[in-house]
């Protein structure tokens, strides 16, 4: 006789999905790992794992498809994973030679001649990159139109996605949800309620000078955003605000916990004269710096909080608008550079020429270019090898952790595997 499955914890379960361009494959995995894990425990009729979804960038549009299918978190999971496991480039930006004429060519021309051509007005592009086909591609990926009637059902809580203004220089949390939260003010960062849309996802996701800003109406106007990792300072507050009080965090950069505890050691610089870096080295550096930073120092202070209330008595903690809050932080065991090293010439060969002018060998992968150089890169990777690679990552790292996670959900870890439908990996294909 098996013993009952333990009681659920107390208090919503939150979802937190950071930015960083094509390394969001790595969340699919966990995701994967997740949903296979409710199965095996026998918790595949209960509610739904996250009724709090928040998201920033690439990591916003895997929260919103995840919130518009909230009545099946398998068939949730099933199709993010068959979008990411199948991915191209070309599915997300134009590689041809002249769409790369059009936008990366002629912002490389103006870097290099601005000063003569800046009085033109049509030589100016917006971006290196044109995503058009990210917009036509959420339109099939992200139903947004199931959102209300699933809100109204009680299906799930709250979805928040978010952005930066390049015309007012604020960063905003846009959210909808359930039940009547009131909008946050905090320094530099607010939060709006609306109906999501597909343009703030394109807002969210648009890395700075790679794809183009997005417009988005915002109290009665329009302005312009750009991806929610600039300037993001507490990325699981919108969480918090939404009433999360058990939080789990992926997280796109190896973080210290990853290596067993210990903080990682940076590789050291191969031995003779240090070159200077090529610019492509730097728009990297710079990209991590925006994607990667934030999210283990928001890890540090919510840690902090939680130790603090913890001794603090009850009945001042009770007083306090604070609360202690769950966290689950998962990341990737092994740098994402490195594997992106490995699969820089399965980039088109034109995001390959372009890479090449700012000083990035990507012709022959692995061996020809160092995991720094391939920083950049990693960004751009929606190609299906690195994206698998990433998927079968974070599965990998999930299923290590299996015991921490079914105690966070409260699912029985000792509970027998059941038959079922096969894997959600399994059926990603």
């Amino acid at each position: 006789m098996h013993s009952p499955p333990p009681p659920p914890p107390a208090g919503s379960a939150g979802l937190v999905l950071t930015g960083g361009g094509a390394r969001a494959a790595y969340q699919v995995g966990i995701l994967q790992a997740i949903a296979d894990l409710r199965r095996e425990c026998g918790a595949q009729s209960g509610p739904y794992p996250f009724p709090i979804l928040t998201g920033t960038s690439a990591g916003a549009i895997n929260a919103a498809a995840l919130a518009c299918v909230a009545d099946d978190f398998d068939d949730a999971v099933g199709r993010i994973a068959q979008v990411w496991s199948q991915f191209d480039a070309q599915q997300v930006y134009h590689a041809d030679a002249i769409s790369m004429l059009r936008s990366g060519a002629r912002w490389l021309t103006l870097v290099s001649l601005g000063w003569m051509l800046a009085r033109w007005h049509y030589t100016r592009p917006r971006s290196l990159l044109d995503n058009a086909p990210l917009g036509r591609l959420l339109r099939d990926m992200v139903p947004l139109q199931r959102l209300p009637g699933l809100f109204q059902a009680g299906q799930l809580q709250a979805l928040a996605v978010t952005a930066s203004s390049y015309s007012s220089g604020e960063h905003i949390t846009f959210f909808d949800a359930h039940e009547d939260f009131e909008p946050w003010v905090r320094s530099q960062r607010r939060a709006l309620r609306t109906r999501i849309t597909h343009a703030h996802l394109l807002a969210s996701s648009a890395i700075p000078f790679i794809f183009p800003a997005q417009a988005v109406e915002i109290d009665g106007h329009s302005e312009y955003f750009g991806d929610g990792s600039m300037r993001q300072t507490a990325p699981i507050a919108p969480a918090i605000h939404l009433g999360a009080e058990r939080i789990l965090v992926v997280g796109a950069g190896r973080e210290a916990h990853a290596a067993g505890g210990a903080v990682p050691r940076l590789r050291p610089a191969a031995a003779g004269a240090a070159r200077y870096p090529a610019l492509g080295q730097i728009a990297g550096h710079a990209l991590s710096s925006i994607f990667l930073d934030a999210l283990p120092v928001d890890v540090e202070r919510l840690q902090r909080i939680n130790t603090t209330l913890s001794l603090i008595p009850e009945a001042a903690r009770r007083a306090s608008a604070l609360r202690p809050i769950r966290l689950l932080h998962l990341s990737p065991s092994e740098p994402i550079d490195d594997i992106a090293a490995r699969h820089l010439a399965d980039l088109p060969a034109t995001v390959r020429a372009l890479l090449s002018t700012l000083g990035i060998d990507a012709r022959a992968g692995a061996g020809r270019t160092s995991s720094r150089d391939a920083a950049l890169a990693s960004y751009l990777l929606f190609e299906r090898g690195f994206t698998r690679e990433l998927i079968a990552l974070g599965r990998s790292d999930a299923l290590a952790r299996r015991g921490e996670i079914c105690d966070f959900f409260g699912w029985n870890a000792a509970a027998p595997p059941r038959c079922g439908p096969a894997s959600t990996a399994a059926r990603a294909g």
